[in-house]
């Protein structure tokens, strides 16, 4: 790995120096789940029953035995449907007709499709071959009872929580939110939605982390917009030290006169690094408070949003309990126009990526790329990831494309 105090460091090392120092909280909570999306599981889940719970049509038809099949047309025994299944006395010569869903009568071999079917006068004929088990559910077919349904580390969605409804698992043990400090730093900052006087600018970056860790399923605590004043930041770090697993601060990570964030982590924390060979994003800082982790967004806003997507969710996954963060793999594609770059740093310029006429995937830049353009955000889908050494790309050649996660969709 390289020297953190050998200037700028790569990306890939900055996130596995953070990754290497976490570990999933342990405390954990047991929640309906109808309260529990969004959460993460503390521990698997186990199947109560067998899913379906018996044998049942895989088709609207008729359940037959198959010895049966060789006495011509059958009379039809009655009828089974999906809660109502058929009771009665199954004759030799019969079948019994059946819905979707209904359990199998006792004895059935296969269930032939309605369209496979024909009526003649008041009994049924056999229009197609027929194999033993055709469109039977078998009991335990999709999930048997015992079996592992969810594993450990699963983030709890629209996908997962049916399937434990239909288990008729009504709670899940979850592990417990995490809860994030967020301040910003810097006297020319303004609340959003109050008026701006001379010299300010609206405090965009504390409102863009606060949106990503609702989306994250974060438990925030926003002290808001700290002054460039050493005692009221040291104030705002030992507040937000003591209530928080992780902190995260918006500017005063460079290099200014009034950049006091950096200065202060060395005083009440250890700064892991401060310096990293991306653009845009060079001045994020990393390190540990007393109790709670730090990490120091640069006040440029796409910097912001772009060290807290590609550093701070993987931390806050790991730390969670997740597996990781759902990146979508990035893939090769060939750009449509001229992107700038200067070699030095690995470059995250925001892209519009789309499929031609032909139905191949190409991307194009969403225009001017300074770290302060954040409309950027909202006309692309992508980002456009051209290697530390590369310089200038010229159209027509290929780059590596990574489409933004729900962290970034609207």
């Amino acid at each position: 790995m390289e020297s953190f105090t050998a200037g700028l460091i790569s990306l890939d090392d900055a996130l596995a120096a953070m990754l290497v120092r976490i570990t999933p909280v342990t405390e954990t909570e047991t929640l309906s789940i109808t309260a529990a999306a969004g959460r993460i599981t503390a521990s698997s889940v186990i199947s109560p029953l067998n899913v379906p719970p018996f044998a049942n049509s895989a088709m609207d038809g008729y359940a037959v035995r198959l010895a049966d099949l060789q006495t011509g047309p059958l009379a039809v025994a009655g009828k089974a449907f999906a809660g109502a299944p058929y009771r009665g006395d199954w004759p030799p010569g019969s079948c019994i007709r059946i819905m979707t869903g209904a359990p199998v009568p006792a004895g059935t071999e296969a269930v032939v499709m309605q369209e496979e079917t024909e009526q003649v006068d008041d009994r049924i004929r056999i229009t197609a071959a027929v194999n033993a088990g055709q469109n039977i559910r078998l009991a335990g077919e999709d999930i048997q009872q015992g079996a592992g349904v969810l594993e450990a580390g699963i983030r709890l969605g629209a996908a997962e929580l049916p399937l434990l409804a239909s288990l008729g698992v009504g709670s899940v043990e979850v592990r417990r939110r995490l809860k994030v400090a967020i301040f910003s730093t810097g006297d020319e900052l303004q609340p959003v939605g109050e008026p701006l006087a001379e010299g300010q600018i609206y405090d965009t970056n504390r409102f863009a982390v606060r949106l990503m860790l609702d989306k994250l399923g974060c438990e925030t605590i926003d002290l808001g917009i700290i002054r460039d004043d050493p005692a009221a930041l040291r104030v705002a770090f030992e507040q937000a030290d003591s209530q928080a697993d992780v902190v995260i601060s918006s500017g005063g990570v460079s290099v200014g006169e009034a950049d006091y964030t950096k200065q202060m982590l060395e005083s009440l924390g250890e700064v892991t690094f401060w310096k990293l060979a991306i653009k845009p994003g060079k001045p994020f800082a990393f390190g540990r408070l007393k109790q709670s982790w730090f990490c120091g967004l640069p006040g440029n806003p796409v910097s912001a949003v772009l060290t807290f997507y590609q550093l701070v969710q993987p931390l806050l996954a790991k730390l969670a309990g997740e597996p990781g963060p759902a990146l979508p793999p990035r893939q090769r594609v060939k750009v449509t126009e001229k992107l700038k770059k200067s070699p030095g740093r690995l470059d995250f310029q925001r892209g519009i990526l789309t499929r031609n006429a032909e139905g191949e995937l190409e991307v194009r830049s969403t225009g001017p790329q300074g770290s302060h353009v954040f409309s950027s955000f909202s006309q692309g889908n992508c980002f456009i990831v051209l290697e530390r050494d590369r310089g200038s790309v010229a159209p027509g050649e290929w780059v590596d494309v990574e489409p933004f996660n729900a962290l970034l969709e609207g």
